[in-house]
């Protein structure tokens, strides 16, 4: 057998080594946990809108019908729900019965149209029938339609003896102070049980979060009312620019709700 000097063989018994730990085991234990590794591809998220839960999409967005923004909707329910829970130690506790979700009112500090500060569940839901509407004072467009409505909701509910407030609330409080929100309302000629609600910023913008109506452009707020007996714990939504005779019936119901 020939000389082999001692590098030679020291080189060719590294090479070796190098080899037998490179190659892949030959069991297919090592292709498996490479096909184990591989992130499998996430479900798409779905969204609905509360109050027309037939409508969905794959993708955040507002809904043709009402105008509502679309809520993620989970896996386990089947059911929109606000990607921003508030507190559960909110007072009130809404059951939006057109899409089983649930939502909660805050008890936070507002302004009403003559400039008396109120806890807005406290002393203008707690207890009662309310129905509730969102505007601001330079809007041209859905706002007239949704306060005129509510005049005339008023009137009819005065006539049918049925007990219930109205509320509008601001979605501009900068720009809608108490003396603006006082002439908006006697334009419309509110009456004693329509209060209409402004504040600082912060917590109107904590309140519609929510009631699950904020929005970031003011002027894409939707036409959404709140309908609700809070001593029944019994709340829905309706169109806001559905006919008086529909409003009153649906706030009729919530009133005689046991």
């Amino acid at each position: 057998m020939g000389y082999t000097s001692p590098f030679l063989r020291a080189s060719v018994v590294v090479l070796i080594a190098l080899v037998c730990f490179a190659a892949p085991p030959c069991d297919g234990h090592f292709v498996q946990a490479q096909t184990r590794q591989k992130a499998q591809p996430k479900a798409p998220r779905k969204y609905s809108c509360p109050m027309h839960p037939e409508v969905k999409s794959t993708r955040r967005g507002r809904c043709p019908k009402c105008g509502m923004t679309l809520r993620l909707v989970t896996d386990k329910a089947d059911s929109p729900i606000a990607a921003d829970a508030p507190p559960s130690n909110f007072p009130g506790v809404i059951i939006d019965t057109t899409a089983a979700s649930s939502l909660q009112i805050p008890d936070v500090p507002v302004l009403d149209q003559s400039g008396k500060q109120l806890n807005f569940y406290s002393d203008l839901v707690k207890g009662k029938t309310v129905a509730i509407n969102f505007i601001f004072t330079t809007c041209t467009t859905i706002c007239p339609p949704l306060t005129a409505t509510f005049r005339r909701v008023q009137q009819d509910l005065k006539t049918k003896a049925v007990d219930a407030q109205l509320i509008s609330v601001s979605v501009d409080p900068t720009i809608d102070t108490p003396e603006r929100l006082r002439d908006y309302a006697a334009k419309f000629r509110a009456e004693p049980g329509w209060t209409f609600v402004t504040g600082s910023k912060s917590e109107i913008d904590s309140l519609l979060q929510a009631l699950g109506v904020a929005v970031v452009n003011k002027n894409d707020h939707t036409p959404m009312i709140l309908i609700g007996n809070d001593a029944a714990k019994f709340w829905t939504r309706a169109y806001g620019l559905s006919s008086p005779t529909a409003l009153i019936k649906t706030i009729t119901e919530a009133a005689e709700h046991k």
